[in-house]
């Protein structure tokens, strides 16, 4: 592919290793993603195929403060962990994330791997809490991404 690329075709697209990604926060949130929004110069939001293998997570639970994301469901099948609730995703299902929403996050429950699609907002800045690990990463593009205790974090009012 050139520095232009304008086009991923559905060949370069099988070829493409993807980049192994795990989270800081979860071991067992692992994957293989390939960025196609990176690889065509997209720079507002991002657009990923993700593969994840079996009883593995997508990523910690989490909400932004700043950017809606969503997944869609390519093949296999998996858990939807959204707030409080679980609900079962396979292939054709939708899930939509809106910004200061529920705490999310997906694991795959099948015997194959479950790839989906997963498309999300990128700001300058953003806010993302982790509800179960009661953290709160604060995002700058540019600068270090830095995660605090939620109780350290204090109203200092305007």
């Amino acid at each position: 592919m050139s520095e232009d690329t304008y086009l991923v075709t559905r060949a370069e697209i099988e070829q493409l290793e993807g980049a192994p990604k795990a989270h800081f926060l979860n071991p067992n949130a692992q994957c293989v993603n390939k960025s196609l929004g990176d690889l065509t110069g997209l720079t507002g939001f991002g657009f990923h195929i993700m593969e994840v293998q079996p009883g593995r997570d997508t990523t910690e639970p989490h909400y932004h403060f700043r950017e809606d994301e969503c997944v869609y469901i390519l093949s296999g099948q998996g858990v939807a962990h959204i707030g409080d609730e679980v609900v079962s995703v396979s292939e054709g299902d939708f899930l939509g994330y809106r910004k200061g929403g529920l705490a999310h996050g997906l694991k795959n429950t099948g015997t194959g791997v479950l790839r989906c699609i997963v498309v999300g907002e990128r700001h300058d800045t953003d806010v993302v809490d982790y509800p179960a690990q009661h953290k709160r990463m604060f995002r700058t593009k540019g600068l270090p991404w830095n995660v605090v205790d939620q109780s350290d974090i204090k109203d200092r009012g305007r």
